[in-house]
């Protein structure tokens, strides 16, 4: 009989070991990024990614959400978290921190790109071509573009002459460069501050895509959406999904690997899908808003804005050759990358 109870105890604390075992994980990571949870991003290319990395792992690696800088800190300043170790994972905006980035800046340029997952195919094997020393400090799972840039304002914008003058919101150095040419007043702004700076009247317009409209609630705001002719917008702006280099390196092998494989190119295509799909959702809720006014500029007229935003590749050019960047040889680079994924 104390033979039995012994065998019994045994089992039953090699049970509960196992069950323990089989409930945590070797490896927690923080994710941390400034959206909420329904956002396109969080919602169809975090979450899934985090899942995936999850499952991939059999448990072992557990990936905990934060969205909404909930971790502290204000979306700036996230890179820096995630290089820092201050977090072990985000996505980022490239754009909130002005001159860090100023070879992949070359995807931002006006006219560039049409949909997000070719794009960002074609941004991720431009990155790992010619600027990997940009990410140096960190471990990049990928990067990534959004769709089809385009304005959001309280009053019409139907012409190039409705922008004089106008306070438009802007993503990035690029950008605000290209609102100043267009003749806009540029004010930059992370993107979480949208929605209050439009209701404020601290902006008259912003410039975000589709596809976090509704998240940011923009739709019930700025009534007026001004989109271009032709398969590519009028910007887009660049992204990056970054981890800690030490949160990577101490991972075993077989968890590096399961990194790895939802790193590089498979993380910017599922981004970049992301993107356009949360594109097709957000205007499908925009174009059922009361009030809603989608302007469609024509052939004609999105070709004046095309030759009104020209002036800002000769701006990038001057100011990357003053850090020896080859500019135009990056455009052109950029320019090919991007056909060869958008056949």
């Amino acid at each position: 009989m104390k033979l039995l109870k012994s065998c019994l105890i045994g089992l039953g604390l090699l049970g509960a070991a196992a069950l323990q075992s089989a409930g945590a994980a070797d490896v927690t990571l923080r994710f941390h990024q400034m959206l909420p949870p329904q956002a396109t991003i969080p919602a169809l290319a975090i979450k899934p990614w985090a899942e995936k990395v999850e499952k991939e792992s059999g448990g072992r690696i557990k990936v905990q959400l934060f969205p909404s800088m909930q971790l502290g800190g204000k979306p700036p300043e996230l890179f820096d978290q995630a290089k820092d170790g201050v977090i072990d994972l985000t996505w980022t905006v490239l754009g909130y921190t002005p001159g860090r980035f100023p070879k992949s800046e070359v995807f931002e340029l006006p006219f560039s790109s049409g949909l997000a997952e070719p794009a960002s195919r074609a941004f991720q094997e431009f990155v790992e071509k010619h600027a990997m020393d940009e990410y140096k400090d960190v471990k990049l799972i990928g990067v990534h573009v959004h769709g089809p840039g385009l304005f959001h304002s309280l009053t019409p914008i139907t012409k190039l002459e409705d922008l004089k003058g106008m306070k438009v919101r802007g993503g990035s150095r690029v950008i605000n460069i290209m609102l100043e040419q267009l003749g806009a007043t540029p004010v930059g702004m992370p993107v979480p501050a949208v929605g209050e700076a439009l209701s404020k009247g601290v902006i008259t317009a912003t410039t975000i895509p589709w596809e976090v409209v509704p998240a940011l609630k923009v739709e019930q705001i700025a009534k007026n959406h001004t989109t271009f002719s032709g398969k590519k917008g009028l910007y887009t702006q660049t992204f990056a999904v970054a981890m800690n280099k030490a949160a990577y390196d101490k991972l075993p092998p077989d968890l590096k690997k399961v990194i790895d494989a939802n790193s590089g190119m498979a993380a910017a295509s599922m981004f970049g899908a992301a993107m356009d799909e949360g594109d097709k959702r957000s205007l499908a809720i925009v174009q059922k808003t009361p009030g809603t006014n989608i302007i469609n500029l024509d052939a004609a007229e999105t070709q004046r804005w095309q030759r009104a935003a020209a002036g800002v590749r000769a701006v990038w050019y001057r100011e990357v050759s003053a850090k020896g960047i080859d500019g135009p040889k990056l455009a052109q680079e950029a320019e090919n990358l991007i056909a060869k994924y958008s056949k």
